[in-house]
């Protein structure tokens, strides 16, 4: 680590690390910094990793600005602050003798090279140590030469609620980093070749938190229930803070089971309910789910993964409860299985779920996980033009009969109130009408019915993405959070030969799905659990097996450096 930049090609690309303990402050950082970023017209991503404590550990984030859209996680640390003594020990394997390290050289070993920036000094000098993630700010800011004005304007804006000292201290602290920043590009230990556009001022800059939460409101959810649990406590925040605008009752349930009963009860009564938790919690929905499934009232559960069994790793990311949604329910039903990739398809497939809840009277899960949750990046803007939600609700006359046998399965679902029928539902085998029944004849009928949904809901199969040549010879099968990471690795990679198939529906697989799969002389897996559990249900839907698997479940996400050797180790093999 000699932070030598003098002689390093000018970057197009830069990714700036921080790290240090809970509680000091490093997610302030992270918003202010990307914020004055996106102003700027800079390209931004952000993601964290961070301990399940409130003090202490060791925390970090990744800050990647660039000319280019940029969208997921890289190992490679250009510019790296250690803020707490551990620190370095912390990152040690991904820093590099080309990473420029900043930070207070009387906290750290002699031994480490780094470039000394006084920050304790200079918050002291300015008004306290809370200052110092300010100062930090402003060394990137004056590093990347950032128009004062820029960062002036969003401290006034971000601390507007605060006295105007606390402002003025913030900008100074800003200030005095800048010089900071400023000075390394005149001392050529910094230089990049970093373009600004215009155009990124009005896009977006949010999660896919924010993005599930808002493609709920577009899918007419008015209700929402749930236990606080990370990291799915995101969404039920962001719909709190919506819920008078858009009209929508939030609930914080005293336990999972009490609100995946809540959010059923409400799409009974004619509601748009939406259920948001991670494993643990989302196990002991699992009667709930089956009494959905009987039932054949809707629901949207929305699934923030994270690493088990049990606590597990509370605040990693992991893709290791897909046959839990899968399988969670006693007895046999059909359900549907979505897992977004992107901030765009987190609000267009949470939108979609209540439209296929709706219509087929089924459970629909919606798969995201700590890594996709919590990521930051800008885009242009989320896509409006397909947001109409049908009615799927009858008005009932007066020989109503909510279980009535039919072709497809689909039997007309009308709500109390709503027309002269009375709306009968039973967690027993029931008639057509809701009452209970020990005909074992009807008991078929009834099974049958329900399974015959799955033709209906293959008719609107989301189809896989796929990116790279048609001609393919390789192909990476990857699913959910994995479509930014897999995405850039095959641009870096630069073989036309290999491609990506993308899913964002899990389950139910169409039977088409096999054309693209057996086209390919090699396929590849790409999955953030231990066991391949979506290779298992490409298997048993179209009996294609997937040899090689690239599997990562250590709670972190897999980076793009590591995915290039990977898949290009892989596809060179004879």
């Amino acid at each position: 680590m000699t932070g030598n930049n003098q002689n390093k090609p000018l970057q197009h690309d830069l990714s700036v690390v921080l790290c240090g303990e809970a509680g000091q402050g490093i997610q302030t950082i992270e918003h202010v910094l990307t914020g004055i970023l996106k102003r700027t017209g800079y390209h931004t991503f952000t993601t964290k990793e961070y301990m399940s404590r409130v003090r202490g550990g060791e925390n970090s984030t990744e800050i990647r600005i660039a000319s280019e859209r940029v969208a997921t996680y890289v190992d490679r640390i250009d510019v790296f602050f250690p803020l707490s003594k551990d620190a370095v020990t912390h990152l040690a394997n991904r820093l590099s003798e080309d990473t420029l390290i900043l930070g207070e050289k009387a906290s750290f070993d002699s031994s480490i090279n780094m470039i000394d920036i006084p920050f304790s000094a200079i918050a002291e000098e300015v008004g306290g140590k809370i200052y110092q993630n300010s100062i930090a700010v402003g060394v990137v800011l004056g590093m990347l030469q950032v128009d004062a004005a820029f960062y002036k304007e969003y401290y006034a804006k971000y601390f507007a609620s605060k006295p105007a000292d606390v402002i003025e201290k913030n900008i100074l602290a800003c200030s005095r980093g800048y010089e900071r920043g400023a000075r390394l590009l005149e001392t050529n230990a910094f230089q990049h070749d970093l373009k600004t556009n215009p155009d990124v001022y009005n896009e977006l800059l949010m999660n896919s938190a924010e993005a599930v939460a808002l493609g709920a409101i577009a899918g007419g959810c008015n209700f929402v229930s749930s236990y606080p649990m990370s990291p799915a406590t995101a969404v039920l925040v962001n719909l709190a803070g919506y819920s008078h605008e858009f009209e929508i009752a939030v609930e914080q349930a005293e336990d999972e089971i009490s609100a995946i009963n809540m959010a059923l009860g409400a799409w009974y009564a004619g509601a748009r309910a939406l259920v948001s938790t991670s494993g643990g919690g989302f196990a002991l929905m699992a009667e709930g789910i089956s009494l959905c499934g009987m039932i054949e009232t809707p629901v949207v559960v929305h699934l923030a993964q994270r690493p088990g069994p049990a606590t597990g790793l509370p605040t990693r990311t992991e893709q290791g409860d897909l046959e839990l949604a899968l399988y969670a329910g006693h007895g046999e039903f059909p359900r549907i299985l979505l897992a977004p990739g992107s901030i765009e398809q987190a609000f267009e497939l949470t939108h979609r779920a209540f439209d296929l809840a709706d219509k087929f009277q089924v459970p629909v899960f919606i798969l995201t996980d700590q890594y996709l949750m919590d990521s930051y990046y800008n885009i242009p803007a989320l896509d409006l033009t397909a947001l109409q939600n049908a009615n799927h609700i009858v008005e009932t006359d007066a020989d109503y009969a909510r279980y009535k046998l039919t072709e497809n399965g689909l039997s007309p679902r009308g709500v109390p109130g709503f027309g002269k029928g009375l709306v009968r539902v039973d967690s027993d085998e029931h008639t057509e009408q809701g009452c209970i029944t020990e005909d074992l004849n009807l008991r078929v009928q009834m099974s049958d019915k329900r399974l015959k949904k799955m033709d209906a809901i293959l008719g609107e199969f989301i189809s896989p993405e796929l990116v790279g040549c048609d001609d393919y010879e390789t192909l990476v099968v990857c699913w959910g959070s994995n479509y930014h990471p897999v995405k850039e690795a095959l641009t870096k990679l630069d073989n036309k030969k290999v491609a990506m198939l993308h899913f964002s529906q899990l389950f139910p697989l169409h039977p088409d799905v096999t054309v693209r799969l057996e086209k390919a002389k090699k396929l590849i897996l790409v999955e953030n659990n231990a066991t391949a559990q979506f290779g298992k249900v490409i298997l048993l839907q179209t009996g294609v097996s997937v040899q090689n698997k690239i599997l990562k479940y250590n709670g972190m996400p897999f980076s793009v450096e590591e995915l290039v050797v990977e898949i290009g180790r892989i596809a060179s093999e004879g």
